[in-house]
């Protein structure tokens, strides 16, 4: 997709559930505001009264986004996010500036589910919450704290055009209505996810093969001899799973890492357990052998996100794994060809196990639904402009703020086709400004359109010669988007936090967690098979059976509707 947002990135990011605690909460959230719209921001206490709705427009009148003042506010549902200055920054600026829209932010401060109870519980919802798909957003809509989107599908038909109706239908909740907006969709293999190499080691190393997982073992054992000062293999936040999910995908042909995310594997027309699954025991193998002889970070469980960007943008790093490996890369590779054209990062073909199709390997996993959400909460006084603006803000002319800032620097005008930018010179001389700029919009990117987004950056690329094409955007037309498969089929599948089965898979996550992290740690293969035992009995006994089978019903469902049933 266009800066390194993909699916794949749900791994990094993905949230523990809310607890039970939460149903609680938003039943007195119904009873404070009567099941009939928000407060506005005040809470009961200060004597919040219904707020008074703004003039929306009729049937025959649009909300014209930059028309009249728009100020909302907007809250990431994650512990990791923080929202950029709104208007510190080209693009945002121009859009509070010339768009008349102001964004004021309401921050998680690490600790996103205290956050969400909390607002909740002082019936004190943000206008529009970005967060995951699936059981948070249900809870919301089965309270009435949620503003459905139906009527303003065909009058602001961006999202539509874009996502189409089959789309829109996978988004749709259990009453039929849409009250979610998708972030990076597209009906076109998209992500990142892969392997990134340290050039000027693997060169000085006499640029050795580096294909198969034993090509991959032999390499790692070179660089510790020689370099004791560098990281083997870095794979990123592997408490999220992240680099050791890439190397799951390297011991069978199209094996998905998104298996991993769900918990189940796929044989036949059932899902089955992911602690007996062959693939997931051989990789989980592999990875505890590098990480026992030190070819693997040592604090792969423990390392920030900044630490791995330090590390990154240093060169201390000979191989790199991750959902979106090339957010780092892209960054760090001028910094280091800038002192020495021979350094820097590039990307290599999936690694995969020896006798496997090279072919048939896929490290990442996109959906047409993209990555995660905006909902529209019932304390905005005027829904239908905050949709206008979703809508405005998916759109192409939104989609080029975001991505290449204001028209003049980095484009100018546009191509035949009305939607294309043209490029200016600046595109390619000033790679790291640009790359300064995404750094901090991939942070306001919330409508993300992968479509469109790509098909103008690769027109452009196209002509470039090689030595001037960005750097993610040529690996990703050379490997990653070729090495991504679809996992639409395996989206929604969890069921609601304070159901039997949501409380079930709560147990069976901190089953698999508490297993991975021992089986990293084991000392040898005969103690990783024996960890990944006992959590098979422990997630059986704790009821994995019944939560698979649920599991298992919501991933043919959705088959049907993906085959138009």
């Amino acid at each position: 997709m266009g800066i390194a947002k993909g699916e794949e990135r749900e791994m990094r990011l993905k949230k523990r559930a809310l607890t039970s605690t939460m149903t609680a909460l938003l039943a007195g959230a119904m009873i404070l505001t009567g099941c009939a719209g928000g407060t506005g921001g005040k809470t009961a206490s200060e004597g919040a009264k219904e707020p008074e709705k703004t003039e929306t427009p009729t049937t025959e009148s649009k909300y014209v986004v930059g028309q009249n003042p728009l100020d909302f506010t907007l809250y990431g549902h994650y512990d990791w996010y923080t929202m950029p200055p709104w208007g510190g920054d080209d693009a945002s600026k121009y859009i509070k500036e010339t768009m008349k829209v102001n964004v004021t932010p309401i921050q998680s401060g690490g600790n996103a589910a205290q956050k969400f109870n909390t607002m909740i519980a002082s019936n004190s919802l943000p206008d529009i919450i970005w967060m995951d798909r699936g059981s948070d957003v249900e809870k919301l809509r089965q309270a009435g704290l949620l503003v459905p989107y139906d009527e303003y599908l065909d009058k602001y038909p961006n999202l539509k055009e874009w996502l189409g109706e089959a789309g829109i239908n996978m988004l749709r909740s259990e009453d039929g209505k849409l009250y979610q907006f998708p972030n990076w969709y597209s009906s076109q293999p998209y992500g990142n996810a892969g392997y990134v190499v340290n050039k000027k080691i693997y060169t000085e190393l006499g640029s050795p093969k580096l294909e198969t997982t034993d090509d991959l073992y032999k390499y790692l054992v070179m660089v510790k001899e020689k370099y004791p000062n560098v990281v083997p293999f870095d794979p990123h936040l592997a408490k999220d799973g992240q680099g050791l999910d890439i190397l799951y995908t390297a011991f069978a042909e199209n094996a998905q890492s998104r298996w991993i995310g769900i918990r189940g594997v796929p044989q036949g027309d059932k899902l089955t357990s992911i602690f007996t699954d062959p693939i997931f025991r051989e990789s989980m193998q592999y990875s505890a052998k590098l990480f026992r002889e030190k070819l693997m970070s040592q604090d792969a469980m423990t390392q920030t996100a900044d630490q791995v960007k330090e590390k990154m943008n240093t060169g201390r790093v000979a191989v790199y794994a991750s959902a979106s490996p090339t957010e780092n890369a892209m960054n760090a590779h001028p910094l280091l060809t800038a002192n020495d054209p021979e350094a820097g990062y590039f990307m290599i073909w999936p690694i995969h196990k020896e006798g496997l199709d090279k072919n048939k390997i896929f490290p990442g996993t996109y959906t047409q639904l993209g990555w995660n959400v905006s909902v529209i909460t019932k304390s905005a006084k005027d829904p239908e402009a905050l949709f206008a603006f979703l809508d405005w803000y998916t759109s192409p002319e939104g989609q080029r703020i975001q991505m290449w800032g204001p028209e003049g620097k980095y484009w100018q005008g546009l191509e035949d086709d009305g939607l294309t930018p043209k490029f200016t010179e600046q595109y390619t001389t000033d790679a790291e400004g640009l790359a300064k700029l995404q750094a901090i919009t991939t942070n306001i990117q919330w409508t993300g359109n992968t479509i469109y987004v790509d098909q103008a950056k690769a027109k452009f690329e196209s002509t470039l010669p090689e030595e001037q094409r960005n750097w993610s955007t040529r690996w990703q037309h050379e490997i990653t988007w070729k090495t991504q498969s679809n996992a639409t089929e395996f989206i929604n599948l969890d069921p609601m936090p304070d159901s039997e089965e949501g409380i079930i898979r709560q147990r069976v996550e901190d089953i698999y967690l508490e297993a991975r992290a021992k089986a990293l740690y084991a000392k040898d293969d005969a103690e990783v098979i024996s960890v990944l035992d006992k959590a098979e009995a422990d997630a059986q006994d704790a009821g994995y059976a019944k939560l698979l089978e649920y599991k298992t019903q919501k991933w043919q469902e959705n088959l049907k509707k993906m085959d138009g049933n």
